[in-house]
C-alpha cells in the first residue's frame, strides 16, 4: 500500500490538469471504489468544473475544484493497495480498472484513477469548506502539532501493545505504513516487538525524532521526484533497500536481518542493534 511519500508522488501526477476545465466525467457506478457516492451527482457537478489545487495527507489525496456556478467542489481519493493516478491523451477508451476518468479535451488529456483490486475509494463533497473526512485527519508527522508530548501520551495509553503495531495507527502516525515503521524503528534502535510501556523517555524521544526525519527524507527523495517515471527508492544506507533480501544484512552492523510477523504485519529488524530485553 502506498505510504506518505508515495501518496505525495502519486498526487502530483494530476498536476498537468490544474487550471483546466473538465468537459466530461466517465465512471463505473458499480465499482467498489465508488461505494457511498452519488455517481450521477458527482458526474454532473464535476462536468464543466475547473481543477484548482490538490493536497496529500496521510494516505489520502484531496482535489479542490470550482464548478461552473462558482461552488467549491472537493474530490477525495484514497489509493488503497493498488490505486494509481495518471494522465493520458484525450479520446482513449477506458480500461476495466479505470473507475474514474476526467476528460480535459481542451488540454488534450484525461485524468485517470485506476485501481485493479478496488481497495481504494472515491469521496465527493460540495460546499465552501473542506469536508470533515479531510479536516478530521490527524496532524501530519512533519507538522508542529506532531509533538513529543502527543506521541508520549499516545504510547502511554497503549502500553501493552507492540510498538510496531502502534506506529501503524493512523490516528497518531498518519501516512506511516509497513516499510516506514520498520525504517523508523531500525534507526531508533528499538525492537518492533517491544511493548510501548517498556520504552524509556529517551527511547520515546528518539522514536519521535526518527519518525519526523524518515517522513521528511522520504518526502524529499520520493515525494518530490519526477513523476514521469516510477518513484525512486531510498538510498542503500536505508533499511528499505535490504529488508526483503533473503540473507539481507543490516546496512550499519553488516549482520543478518530477521523477519517475522509482528502486529499482524511482516516486519524486518536488525537483532544486532534492535534488542528485545
Amino acid at each position: 500500500m502506498p505510504e506518505l511519500a508515495e501518496v505525495e508522488f502519486i498526487r502530483r501526477r494530476w498536476d498537468p490538469g490544474l487550471g483546466h476545465v473538465i468537459a466530461t466525467v466517465r465512471l463505473h457506478p458499480r465499482a467498489r471504489v465508488l461505494r457511498g457516492v452519488d455517481c450521477a451527482r458527482l458526474a454532473r457537478r464535476l462536468a464543466s468544473a475547473r481543477l484548482e489545487s490538490s493536497a496529500a495527507a496521510a494516505k489520502q489525496i484531496l482535489f479542490r475544484l470550482t464548478a461552473a456556478d462558482g461552488e467549491a467542489l472537493w474530490l477525495g481519493i484514497h489509493l488503497g493497495m493498488t490505486g494509481e493516478l495518471r494522465v493520458r491523451p484525450a479520446g482513449l477508451p477506458d480500461a476495466k480498472s479505470e473507475h474514474l476518468i476526467l476528460d480535459q479535451p481542451a488540454a488534450g488529456q484525461s485524468l485517470v484513477f485506476a485501481d485493479p483490486r478496488m481497495f481504494g475509494r472515491v469521496q465527493f463533497h460540495a460546499g465552501s469548506t473542506a469536508p470533515e473526512w479531510w479536516t478530521q485527519l490527524a496532524p501530519a508527522v512533519t507538522s508542529p502539532e506532531f509533538t513529543l508530548e502527543a506521541v508520549s501520551e499516545f504510547l502511554r495509553r497503549r502500553a501493552r501493545a507492540p510498538i510496531k503495531a502502534v506506529l501503524l495507527m493512523q490516528q497518531r502516525f498518519p501516512g506511516i505504513g509497513n516499510w516506514m515503521a520498520d525504517e523508523i524503528l531500525w534507526r531508533a534502535a528499538i525492537h518492533p516487538a517491544r511493548r510501548c510501556g517498556e520504552l524509556s523517555p529517551a527511547e520515546v524521544k528518539k522514536l519521535h525524532r526518527e519518525t519526523v526525519w524518515v517522513a521528511r527524507e522520504a518526502l524529499r527523495i520520493i515525494g518530490a521526484a519526477d513523476t514521469a517515471a516510477a518513484w525512486p527508492d531510498p538510498p542503500a544506507t536505508w533499511l528499505f533497500q535490504h529488508r526483503w533480501e533473503d540473507g539481507g544484512l543490516c546496512p550499519r552492523t553488516k549482520k543478518p536481518l530477521e523477519r517475522a510477523e509482528i502486529g499482524g504485519r511482516t516486519t524486518c529488524w536488525s537483532p544486532a542493534r534492535q534488542t528485545l530485553a
